[in-house]
């Protein structure tokens, strides 16, 4: 590699750059080959993000732009890209991700020319102060994503690639000039990065510590998944016997992927394949579970900023919840993919439960009446060229008028949620003050950033059967989500709402609101796990994840012990003063 010996500095996004690359670089060749080591790491990191991080088609098109052009196109060889597939950083935990960024931007570990390499270092430590960056991420995490762009980007018009600088990110020259989308791009990884990477609140640990919490909170959001509506008879979708893993199993459909059966593409060609298995999902006949009214004693209490359910069952409306945002939609009403008009979900709830596809009745009023002005205008023609009706037919008569498919209100892949989780998420970001997780392992993109979006002094308990490895909360409660719910109902001394009886006829022997001490017997207390912040309940699913949890505090405990013996100065009895002077 060669550098002409006085290529000047250039200015990039308006700040201070290293040398141009495509310009000042070249190999024997004449190809541009300097920083090809840095700009894998770095294009790698970014594309590796993108399954975090939600990306247009368009971005991910300008973040690859160059791999592939012309003669350049050996700049940044696949084999690049790729040789890091197996290394540690991307089987890191996932509240580690996006680390190979950081780590990308470490030059010392780049062969590349030491002249460049201090000026990208100089570039970097002189833009922002320890100070400057402490208030930036201190914002970021209290305030949000969107708040942070608009006061740095939008407000103070402040460059991204200087905004990276105190993210630890050094962007190389052949990523700093790419468009403006894909630059936001960037800086929304960095954020998403520090916004996963929540510092647990030390002071919070134990289940006593959780009733305090939910004691003294005004407002509480509540963000629950399919987990709560387990015990109703409900499947949920991701865990070994759910919903997808029995697709899978059974091969009934014609599925690649089991997810298809809720893509809004697939929907639109094949909706029987939806309709034949629906009624296994309709609420028609399900009883809220404890965790329901564990939500409803919340709202009774005036507690309940919100419930953000993933959930389409509709369990909570019939708990009898208010403030709760349905944010995958639900049954409750259903949508013509032609017309737009919609109906109460009751209104297809015969064809969904006899497995048929329900069709829009004004679309299908519509397709009558214009058969019948066809049929008419054939039979006046047929009469005047004398000619039988069967002979006027033509293709033109074969063709249908399309019909409208009526769709539940529930949000398939590929469908965009309402403008309301947005609004609500927004709205309540800076008034809540206790978030509690309930049977969710938050997979699904966006409801799955909320944890990301709310401050980060906010406490978090979660309550779950398995771990979410991928989030930090305060205090975590595993196991069966109703035992759990109904324990903490029992040190807050609440009693459960009774149990609402759906339309359909419901058991006659109800669950009592509040367990008698009788049912209580045998009932297993919940164990700590080392002086951890995570409590097992019974029906707790942890493996490994617990083990380690254990081993960590464990070894924490006796560093801190042995400490502990060493800073110790034993004081001496007059005896041992006594035989060291004889």
């Amino acid at each position: 590699m060669h550098l002409h010996p006085h290529s000047q500095m250039c200015t990039l996004n308006g700040q201070p750059n290293v040398l141009n690359v495509h310009e000042t670089a070249t190999d024997n060749n004449g190809k541009p080959k300097a920083y090809s080591a840095l700009y894998a790491l770095q294009l790698r990191a970014f594309v590796d993000a993108a399954e975090d991080v939600d990306v247009d088609p368009d971005t991910i098109e300008d973040l690859l732009e160059g791999l592939e052009d012309g003669d350049g196109e050996e700049e940044v060889q696949e084999s690049d890209l790729d040789e890091d597939l197996d290394s540690d950083s991307l089987t890191l935990p996932a509240h580690e991700q996006h680390s190979a960024i950081e780590e990308s931007g470490n030059l010392d570990d780049l062969e590349v020319e030491t002249e460049v390499i201090e000026r990208l270092k100089q570039e970097a430590d002189e833009a922002w102060s320890k100070e400057d960056i402490r208030k930036m991420m201190h914002h970021l995490k209290e305030r949000g994503m969107s708040s942070f762009v608009r006061e740095y980007v939008i407000t103070q018009n402040i460059p991204i690639v200087k905004l990276l600088f105190a993210f630890g990110i050094s962007l190389c020259p052949e990523l700093r000039n790419k468009q403006p989308q894909t630059m936001l791009y960037f800086l929304r990884v960095a954020m998403s990065k520090v916004l996963h990477l929540r510092e647990k609140l030390p002071q919070y640990n134990t289940v006593a510590d959780a009733v305090s919490l939910i004691q003294a909170s005004k407002r509480v959001v509540v963000l629950t998944g399919a987990g709560i509506s387990v015990s109703c008879g409900i499947p949920d979708f991701r865990s070994h016997n759910g919903l997808y893993a029995t697709l899978k199993e059974q091969g009934t459909y014609d599925l690649d992927d089991p997810q298809q059966m809720f893509d809004i593409h697939y929907f639109r060609e094949n909706p029987a394949v939806f309709y034949s298995f629906a009624s296994q999902i309709y609420p028609s006949n399900f009883i809220p579970s404890p965790c329901h009214r564990f939500i409803k004693a919340i709202e009774d209490r005036g507690k309940l900023l919100r419930n953000y359910t993933q959930n389409i069952d509709t369990l909570e409306t019939l708990t009898g919840i208010t403030r709760v945002l349905q944010c995958h939609g639900s049954f409750a009403t259903a949508t013509c993919i032609q017309c737009r008009r919609r109906i109460p979900g009751t209104d297809i709830e015969k064809d969904i439960m006899e497995h048929r596809v329900p069709f829009c009745t004004v679309c299908m009023q519509a397709k009558r009446e214009a058969e019948e002005v066809r049929q008419a205008a054939f039979k006046k023609k047929a009469k005047k060229r004398g000619r039988k009706e069967w002979e006027e037919g033509s293709d033109e008569e074969d063709e249908a008028i399309p019909v409208g498919v009526m769709k539940p209100d529930i949000t398939f892949f590929g469908e965009k949620l309402a403008d309301d989780f947005e609004n609500a998420l927004e709205d309540d970001r800076d008034k809540v003050d206790l978030l509690i997780v309930i049977g969710t392992s938050l997979k699904v993109s966006p409801v799955s950033e909320i944890l990301s979006h709310l401050p980060h002094s906010v406490p978090q308990i979660l309550i779950n059967k398995t771990p979410v490895r991928h989030i930090n909360p305060d205090i975590v409660l595993l196991g069966n989500a109703d035992d759990i719910v109904q324990n903490l109902c029992e040190q807050l001394s609440w009693d459960l709402p009774p149990p609402v009886k759906k339309r359909l006829e419901a058991p006659s022997l109800a669950r009592p609101a509040k367990r008698t001490s009788g049912e209580m017997m045998g009932k297993t207390e919940p164990i700590r796990v080392a002086k951890s912040h995570v409590w097992l309940f019974e029906g707790a699913e942890g493996g490994k994840w617990v083990r380690d949890i254990e081993e960590k505090f464990s070894e924490e405990n006796l560093v801190s012990n042995s400490r502990a013996m060493q800073g110790r100065v034993p004081n001496e009895g007059p005896e041992v003063k006594k035989s060291r002077s004889g």
